[in-house]
């Protein structure tokens, strides 16, 4: 059997045959790059796990779609050529300009991809030392990627044959009109920009504002708006311009709690007092859970009326609101049995009752327990 009795009985001698036989190999070709540059990512990523630096991860990682989708690109587009020249001569102006597009929204996708890995790496990685605030990553990330977006859809516009000068000028006199029109919504934009610069709070962070009725913990930091979530669980949406206009307490930022609480003895157990007030300041000196090194008194403090008052004023080592209010109680309960220990009482008011000679009765207060 010669060659042409082969041809003939398979069809390759067939025009139609052979342009359908050349797309075939060239998809399926496509396929087995594909394949072979996806299997070589992966365990070249593997391999770069080992390595000291995270930032040839991230390059990878943000290279493995987009690199599959310009192999297929590139392949069906030579494909496309391929039968374009067997169906309509005008087919293939329309492959060169998808292509071309193609490859500019490749790029731009590998681009993103880029600036989001290094985000989640400058904020997350274990191989970064010093770690770069969320909402500082998360800042420069949106605008990166809004300036990768709009310069593609630029290069797009020139690329189809579009003035990018026409439009430019369209924009600015439209962004005249915009400005008059959302000077709100601006001003939002640029409240949310100096939150991100300013960086008052954080998401995670408890807030609250003796301005307005504003207090819970930041969920997310928008560019119109900030989601704050309150004690009883409600959304609360501020809108970023306010943050300028008010005063922002962040609480979350606090290095200690402090312990302020006064406390009355009896006017019966003065002789008591100093010997009590000095055993009450030795007890906060030796508290493990008080930071010593910051500012603590017992002192006493007024007359009160029915009591000795005298207070104790310490800061807390931890800033838990939970734990705090455990080591405040270990510090009261603990005052408390130094003041029965010298045998004196906590005060209360009472009143005493006089009955004058005349029938007359008045009333007085005191500090005793009679």
């Amino acid at each position: 059997m010669n060659w042409e009795t082969v041809q003939m009985y398979f069809g390759l001698g067939d025009t139609e045959m052979h342009w359908v036989a050349r797309v075939f190999l060239v998809v399926f070709g496509t396929l087995v790059v594909n394949f072979v540059a996806s299997r070589l990512l992966m365990r070249l990523n593997n391999q770069l796990e080992r390595t000291k630096t995270p930032w040839d991860n991230v390059l990878i990682i943000a290279a493995q779609k987009p690199i599959g989708v310009f192999i297929w690109l590139v392949g069906l587009s030579v494909a496309a050529e391929i039968s374009g020249t067997n169906l309509d001569p005008d087919l293939s102006s329309l492959i060169n300009a998808v292509r071309e597009v193609g490859v500019i929204v490749i790029l731009t996708w590998f681009i993103l991809r880029c600036i989001s890995q290094s985000e989640k790496t400058i904020t997350s990685s274990s191989k970064v030392k010093n770690k770069v605030d969320y909402t500082t990553a998360n800042a420069i990330s949106k605008l990166l990627r809004a300036s990768v977006i709009i310069t593609a859809a630029l290069v797009v516009l020139q690329t189809l044959g579009y003035s990018i000068s026409g439009v430019l000028a369209f924009g600015g006199i439209g962004g005249i009109a915009v400005g008059f029109a959302a000077k709100d919504l601006l001003a939002n934009f640029f409240g949310g920009l100096m939150i991100y610069l300013d960086r008052p709070f954080a998401i995670g962070d408890w807030v609250r504002s003796p301005d307005q009725n504003i207090e819970g913990t930041v969920e997310n930091i928008g560019w119109r708006q900030t989601r704050i979530r309150t004690f009883d669980k409600r959304p609360l949406y501020v809108p970023n311009s306010t943050f300028s206009l008010i005063s922002v307490e962040n609480p979350s930022r606090m290095t200690h709690r402090r312990i302020n609480e006064t406390i009355g003895v009896r006017y019966n157990d003065f002789s008591l007092l100093p010997n009590i007030l000095k055993d009450i300041k030795e007890m906060i000196a030796n508290h493990e859970d008080l930071d010593t090194e910051q500012i603590y008194m017992v002192n006493f403090n007024q007359f009160g009326p029915s009591s000795l008052d005298f207070f104790i004023y310490a800061y807390t080592k931890t800033v838990d609101w939970r734990i705090y209010h455990e080591v405040k109680q270990d510090v009261l309960f603990k005052a408390m049995q130094i003041i029965e220990q010298h045998g004196a009482e906590v005060a209360f008011p009472t009143q005493t009752l006089h009955f004058g000679n005349d029938g007359q009765i008045s009333f007085s207060n005191n500090a005793t327990d009679k």
